[in-house]
């Protein structure tokens, strides 16, 4: 992992803890360059508990949710993060939007972009995320698409996390990493967002299971605790991997 880069594009203000601390705060300890984009604040539409404060404000909520982000990034280890506030609840995507986020791609020249994966059936802005960065991605490698001092880039790979409703979203993994070294990091930013804290305990669970998945196919005892993906592209390689 050292010197790899790896972009993570998060539609809410908690997706990428909830779904993919694990493996941030793991590369970063192994020494990778990780970039996270945070699209928005998750206000309108994952807010719900600060909504029902008398008086509450949209510019309060993102306030809170602003920091509960800066608590939890600083738990995983995160240094390079950028907040671009979006409207969420529904996020729609323009091409200046797409143009913001190739420029950011060609900036990090990831390895690796981790995302929301291709449909969240009860989430339609994890859904119009995953596409906004499966095309980016693609405007990212054309030489036709040009930014000054920004040269096209080669395809990169690109991994879909687990969204909330699994089974009913058709989400079937294809890659488990392990995050038993990093569980409790992962633990702990999570519990940074009181906004959301319903749902600590249920990716609390989820990581558990995952690692019982992660030991019964790999056959390593000591994977506790995973996080489950889904490739947008087949692996290429020469040989089994």
């Amino acid at each position: 992992m050292e010197g790899k880069n790896l972009l993570v594009v998060s539609a809410h203000a908690a997706d990428f803890v909830w779904r993919c601390g694990g493996t941030i705060a793991k590369y970063i300890k192994h020494g990778a360059n990780v970039s996270v984009v945070i699209l928005s604040y998750g206000a309108r539409g994952e807010s719900n508990d600060l909504w029902k404060l008398e008086g509450q404000t949209l510019e309060n909520v993102k306030a809170v949710r602003q920091e509960e982000i800066a608590k939890a990034a600083k738990v995983l280890g995160v240094e390079n993060y950028e907040i671009w506030d979006y409207q969420d609840y529904h996020m729609t995507i323009n091409d200046k939007k797409m143009d913001q986020l190739v420029r950011k791609i060609r900036e990090v020249k990831p390895d690796y972009i981790v995302t929301h994966s291709q449909s969240d059936i009860l989430n339609p802005d994890h859904t119009t995320v995953s596409k906004f960065v499966f095309e980016s991605s693609v405007l990212a490698t054309s030489a036709g698409v040009q930014i000054e001092g920004l040269p096209a880039i080669k395809q990169t790979s690109i991994f879909g996390f687990e969204p909330h409703q699994t089974e009913i979203s058709n989400f079937k993994p294809d890659t488990f990493i392990d995050i038993t070294e990093t569980y409790e990091d992962k633990r702990k930013a999570m519990e940074c967002f009181n906004t959301q804290k319903h749902l600590i305990e249920y990716y609390s669970d989820r990581a558990k299971m995952r690692g019982n998945h992660a030991r019964r196919i790999s056959g390593n005892k000591s994977y506790q605790y995973a996080e489950a993906f889904t490739r947008f592209f087949p692996y290429v390689g020469g040989e089994f991997v």
